[in-house]
């Protein structure tokens, strides 16, 4: 009662639940997914090297608060390789939002597809969330009345917390004036009785305004669910094609990783734009094949038998000669026979790859190759991504690789890839990307094929290299010019493939190209590789 003395024990107890509060403790986390500082640390660096991610931030902080935190948790969720959330509870009002936006991708279905992709690559994550803009957009707009009223709960916390510091203070002041037998003045014991009155009204109101944040956000939440499903879905399939777009061009998850973050964007916004990006499907595709039938050919694979031969592979000795192992007084004929290379073995006849010189595709890039077939696709992307398969096939071989590009008479443009040497990336770009345009002449192509293999013969004296003739026209080449030709494929004893791609005339069996060639095919549909599987079988 106003004017009555009080003990400071009596008011101490009735103020007691507003005394020692921490105002940090309060606020709560702003941070919705848990991340160590290494996790922090990526984010950070992602974040500072990706100008699409800042720009996003700063689009989405003009209208929403607290739109770089939102970010951080669509970042490492998809980074982090076992999200984990906090509970609601322990977050700050402010970003209770935030919480449940990232809950409600997270709580998705088609997360975890996502996350199969994204998980512990910064890049990829990243580029999942810059995916999800758009929904992040929407979602942030359908709960601004929740956040409105999350910031007036964040107010109201805050006032409350003042109250209970105004509390302490007042009991403090009440505490200095008391009495030795524990009486405090009646002043100071009104003083304190105020503060504890506003405290309690600015609890009860911190309560209710927290108690309709809560609701309004769990009465919009379930109307995000749809918008979550497809922004995750959508970021999965980007993110997807991304990584099917590197495989097709050859460019392996080990390159990626130690690409920086910048590079790794330009080199995927020019494998999007490229000319040949639609085809992108077809040269992962040859790409595949080819590893398929590399895997089937063997070197001495074992084939039909044909007989017996002599020699000392010990997988092939037949059964009367192992039969001499069991005789002592018969092995050391075994071992001479042996060290003599005489031992009778399984003759066989099998699939074998002959070539050891450089693997050559010329590459007709004439006007006409542009044209589109009836099943789709284009003579050109069909050619380039069959040379593409050739380059890897030429470097798990280890033998050099060269791509010539032709046209008319002295036009082409020459890529050499030494085996001993990185494939960069940007070069084989520049190579499946360059289209001369014009006509059609075999002779430049060729001789500067046989250029390269005579050059490839002197220096390191090799021969027995592959000719990929790849090209959509017919055309003459001079007895002279056919005269040389046929003395250096009998010096250097290469092989020449010819591949007719929609050339009936090309294709023909009395055609330059066939007796250019030692091994003719055509090509009908654009879209098939298996026509050429024979030709990696070989080569």
């Amino acid at each position: 009662m106003s004017g009555t003395p009080s003990r400071l024990d009596e008011l101490a107890n009735r103020a007691g639940t507003w005394l020692g509060r921490s105002p940090t403790a309060a606020e709560g986390h702003t941070a919705a997914v848990v991340a160590d500082p290494f996790e922090q640390i990526a984010w950070r660096d992602t974040y500072a090297q990706s100008a699409g991610l800042r720009e996003l931030a700063e689009e989405l902080a003009e209208r929403h608060d607290h739109a770089a935190d939102l970010l951080a948790d669509a970042f490492l969720a998809a980074y982090k390789v076992g999200p984990r959330l906090r509970e609601r509870a322990e977050m700050a009002p402010s970003r209770l939002v935030n919480h449940q936006i990232i809950n409600s991708l997270v709580e998705s279905p088609e997360f975890a597809e996502l996350h199969r992709e994204t998980a512990g690559d910064p890049y990829a994550a990243a580029m999942a969330v810059l995916a999800q803009a758009t929904a992040l957009r929407d979602m942030l707009e359908r709960f601004r009345p929740a956040r409105e009223q999350a910031e007036r709960a964040a107010k109201a916390r805050q006032d409350a917390e003042g109250a209970a510091a105004a509390v302490d203070a007042a009991l403090q002041q009440a505490a200095a004036g008391t009495g030795a037998d524990g009486t405090v003045p009646a002043p100071a014991a009104e003083a304190v009785r105020r503060a504890i009155d506003s405290a309690e009204a600015a609890g009860a109101a911190a309560r209710r305004a927290a108690q309709g944040a809560g609701q309004t956000l769990a009465a919009t939440a379930p109307g995000l669910r749809p918008t979550a499903r497809k922004a995750v879905a959508q970021a999965a399939g980007t993110v997807r094609e991304e990584a099917a777009l590197m495989r097709a061009w050859g460019v392996g998850p080990g390159e990626l990783e130690r690409l920086p973050y910048d590079e790794r964007a330009r080199l995927a916004e020019r494998l999007r734009t490229s000319r040949l990006a639609r085809w992108a499907e077809l040269i992962g595709r040859f790409r595949q094949m080819a590893d398929g039938e590399r895997a089937r050919k063997v070197e001495n694979a074992t084939g039909e038998l044909i007989g017996v031969t002599l020699g000392d592979d010990l997988s092939r000795v037949i059964p009367s000669e192992l039969a001499n192992l069991g005789l002592p007084e018969l092995r050391a004929v075994f071992a001479a026979r042996y060290a003599a290379g005489e031992l009778m073995l399984y003759d066989s006849q099998g699939e074998r790859a002959t070539g050891r010189g450089a693997i050559i595709a010329c590459v007709d890039t004439s006007h006409s190759m542009y044209m589109e077939g009836p099943g789709g696709g284009t003579r050109e992307a069909w050619a380039k991504a069959c040379a593409l398969a050739l380059l890897d096939q030429a470097r798990h071989a280890k033998r050099d690789f060269v791509g010539i590009l032709f046209s008319s008479a002295g036009r082409l443009r020459v890529f050499r890839f030494p085996a001993g040497e990185p494939a960069p990336t940007a070069r084989v770009l520049d190579f499946a990307e360059t289209f001369l345009g014009g006509g059609t002449s075999y002779q430049s192509p060729l001789s500067a094929a046989v250029g390269l293999l005579e050059e490839e013969f002197d220096n390191a004296a090799r021969a027995r290299g592959d000719i990929v003739m790849l090209t959509d026209d017919e055309c003459d080449v001079t007895e002279t010019w056919m005269r040389d030709w046929n003395n250096a494929k009998h010096r250097l004893d290469f092989r020449v493939f010819g591949v007719a791609i929609g050339a009936p005339r090309a294709a023909e069996t009395d055609s330059v190209l066939d007796t250019l060639s030692d091994n003719l095919r055509s090509v009908e549909d654009f879209m098939d590789v298996q026509v050429a599987a024979d030709l990696f079988r070989v080569i």
